[in-house]
């Protein structure tokens, strides 16, 4: 079982865990669609009235999840936001724990959260104002080495059958192409890179992006 971390306030109001996926493949091959740490992490972000799920998994012991949960979503609207199609993971089951309190449908990025879409690139970031926290998906991950990287080249294969899916007339996406696409979050000021994959970057987010978008 990976090392599960439970949730910690990395800012006021804003949280962060890791669990273990269930899909990990522990003999993938180095920069494979199937390389990536066995825990990924998830974001709650929480004001005054909503508590906003990003890419939420439960971890191993979902008993004591729930408790620390229901303390920290108390009486607030909750909102589960997905930043790419592969990290459904738990939101049916927030759904369920919080059904009365969801927000659902078409505009319901909450206010003090807005979403960075990236269609060609099959994701939607999540840009949190208040702490400077960007929130990718599968297109940027931990490096590994403190720092912030694109994904492998083997992330972006299916995308040409995607595009051809939206009837897209684009060729398949390189890492050439990613860059020039993640561009525009070169204007946000970034501090933090709050990744799914690999560890967070806590400070510096700003000159990252620049680093491996340049």
């Amino acid at each position: 079982m990976a090392d599960e971390r439970a949730a910690e306030e990395i800012a006021p109001g804003l949280w962060r865990w890791t669990a273990h996926h269930p899909a990990w493949h522990p003999d993938a091959e180095p920069d494979s669609p199937h390389d990536w740490d066995p825990a990924v992490g998830c974001v709650l972000y929480l004001d005054a009235e909503r508590a906003v799920f990003f890419d939420p998994l439960l971890p191993a012991d979902a008993d004591a999840f729930w408790r620390w949960c229901d303390g920290a979503v108390g009486a607030r609207c909750v909102h589960v936001l997905t930043t790419i199609r592969f990290h459904g993971r738990s939101r049916e089951a927030i759904a369920d724990r919080y059904g009365e309190k969801m927000v659902t449908g078409v505009g319901a990025i909450p206010t003090g959260v807005e979403a960075v879409a990236f269609r060609e690139a099959d994701e939607t970031m999540f840009w949190v104002p208040a702490h400077a926290a960007l929130i990718p998906g599968d297109r940027i991950i931990g490096d590994g080495a403190g720092g912030v990287r694109l994904c492998p080249d083997s992330w972006l294969g299916y995308l040409g059958q995607y595009q051809a899916e939206l009837k897209l007339s684009a060729p398949p996406l390189t890492q050439a192409d990613l860059r020039a696409l993640l561009g525009p979050l070169r204007d946000l000021p970034v501090q933090s890179i709050l990744v799914s994959h690999g560890e967070p970057l806590l400070a510096g987010g700003a000159s990252a992006l620049e680093r491996i978008l340049a």
